[in-house]
């Protein structure tokens, strides 16, 4: 869970605006400060993210805490009743909390609320339940609420749309949204991250190769953030096999375009079974340059 609060706090941090919209309902909010958790108590976990906003000239907090799974020691209610206890005595303000549950799965039995019902001893605790797969993913690329954009490939896709063209367009969008350089970086490391959530590896590669981003990726602040907790090491391998399983296939497509080779032929297995990403790269321009087939088996067989 630790990568996805990074991811979710880095983006906050840089478009506080857009989730304080987005959890209120309204954009006629002014954000007056993010609030830094990471001076809460040692004794307090801490919260994702507190946003102190404006609205209806009144100061007030937004309170956003992530989920990717049902919290169960404690139940979500404890602890969300702890934490808005705690921001209402550290701060004094009106707050709004909100539970964003990243998984299509979590959050089903999420009441919202924590309640003690004794008498003369009442104590009521409401928040607002936030399932993104029940979000019209497709309306908050439209709308270009640029905070929101790397969490669609976890929301609701357009009726009928397959799942691997839903993420597809979201990176798409996100690789083109008008920012800069170093933010798009930034934003396409923590959406490729947040996809693993739903998506294959595998699904997420091949995207990834299709629309050329890598590069870019690894530019990100956020990635290497992620490489220092040891999570993407088996990102980038899954990126690598996805990347020497298109060669493999560019390999094989050019020889049988260009000198008619069979998927049975011995060659094929040999190409296949070829693990060294840049050999394989070095036979993919040969099997585009060499004069015939033979001549490419003796580069195989040197």
């Amino acid at each position: 869970m630790a990568e996805f609060d990074t991811i979710s706090k880095h983006l906050i941090q840089k478009y506080p605006n857009d989730f304080a919209s987005f959890t209120l309902g309204r954009e006629d909010v002014e954000v007056l400060a993010v609030i830094d958790t990471e001076q809460l108590t040692i004794e307090t976990h801490q919260t994702d993210s507190l946003i102190r906003v404006r609205m209806d000239d009144e100061e007030v907090l937004v309170h956003n805490e992530f989920q990717t799974t049902d919290s169960t020691n404690p139940p979500i209610p404890r602890r969300m009743a702890g934490y808005i206890g705690h921001a209402i005595r550290q701060h004094g303000l009106p707050i709004y909390s909100n539970v964003i549950y990243l998984r299509p799965n979590a959050g089903q039995r999420d009441s919202g609320y924590y309640i003690q019902e004794r008498p003369g001893y009442l104590i009521a605790i409401q928040y607002r339940v936030i399932r993104l797969i029940e979000i019209e993913g497709e309306h908050v690329l439209e709308s270009g609420q640029s905070g929101l954009i790397p969490f669609t490939p976890l929301m609701k896709p357009p009726e009928g749309m397959a799942s691997d063209a839903w993420l597809q367009q979201c990176i798409y969008t996100a690789r083109t949204h008008p920012i800069a350089r170093s933010y798009r970086a930034d934003y396409l490391a923590g959406m490729v991250a947040l996809s693993e959530l739903v998506y294959e590896s595998e699904t997420i590669s091949d995207i990834i190769l299709k629309e050329g981003i890598m590069d870019l990726i690894r530019e990100s602040s956020l990635f290497q953030s992620l490489t220092q907790q040891s999570r993407v090491e088996s990102f980038e391998q899954g990126i690598e096999q996805g990347e020497r399983k298109s060669t493999i296939e560019a390999i094989l497509d050019v020889l049988e375009i260009r000198f008619d080779l069979r998927e049975v032929h011995p060659l094929s297995a040999r190409i296949a079974a070829i693990d060294d990403l840049q050999r394989l790269k070095q036979l993919h321009r040969a099997a585009v340059q060499v004069p015939s087939l033979e001549t490419f088996q003796h580069l195989l067989d040197e």
